[in-house]
């Protein structure tokens, strides 16, 4: 059965707690490593397309979403320890893409909102 976010972030907060690694999570270096891990997933597309990123990412989709996983454990840790509601921030911010990108507008392309 899929876990909530806040179990989840009770995962991540219980594995950084029992290993005393708080003390070395400020903001700063939390989000130095968001950024480090985000580019590990992007490490996965560097020089490949069309078939040959398709066949790569089908032989490799574990490693990439050990990648991803790597990312949102520092999403949740970030949102716990600054008391960002990230379901409510998430609901938010697609609210604010629906009125930035309104489906009449945007229907298709692929332009940024400020040239539609």
């Amino acid at each position: 059965m899929p876990k909530s976010i806040s179990e989840l972030t009770a995962l991540v907060t219980s594995f950084r707690d029992a290993r005393n690694w708080r003390q070395f999570h400020n903001p700063k270096d939390c989000a130095i490593s968001l950024q480090l891990e985000a580019t590990e997933v992007l490490e996965h597309f560097q020089w490949r397309n069309g078939d040959a990123l398709t066949k790569y990412l089908a032989e490799h989709k574990s490693d990439v979403a050990d990648e991803l996983a790597d990312v949102f454990y520092w999403v949740l840790l970030m949102t716990h320890d600054l008391g960002i509601d990230l379901s409510d921030a998430f609901e938010r911010k697609l609210a604010k893409n629906g009125e930035k990108y309104p489906v009449e507008k945007s229907m298709g392309s692929a332009v940024k909102y400020t040239e539609l």
